[in-house]
């Protein structure tokens, strides 16, 4: 199934960018520029760092132009 644009995936979390939302893509750039690129096609690298990076990125957003969802429920480690 092919994923629609501006969603990606790293298998652990699917990431929605709405770029009418975006402002400051900036602050995501420089927050985590390995992931979020701004020169590159596509901009958005999930498998470029560790996925509680890219969501405490996300949530830092000014403008809610990104978003995540997880693929499964991660069970805590006892």
């Amino acid at each position: 199934m092919e994923q629609p644009q501006n969603t990606f995936s790293n298998g652990e979390i699917t990431v929605t960018y709405d770029p009418i939302k975006c402002k400051l893509a900036e602050v995501c750039c420089k927050g985590l520029s390995e992931v979020f690129r701004n020169s590159v096609i596509p901009w958005i690298d999930l498998d470029a760092a560790e996925t509680e990076k890219i969501i405490n990125q996300i949530k830092k957003c000014p403008s809610g132009a990104l978003s995540f969802e997880y693929h499964e429920v991660l069970e805590l480690v006892k």
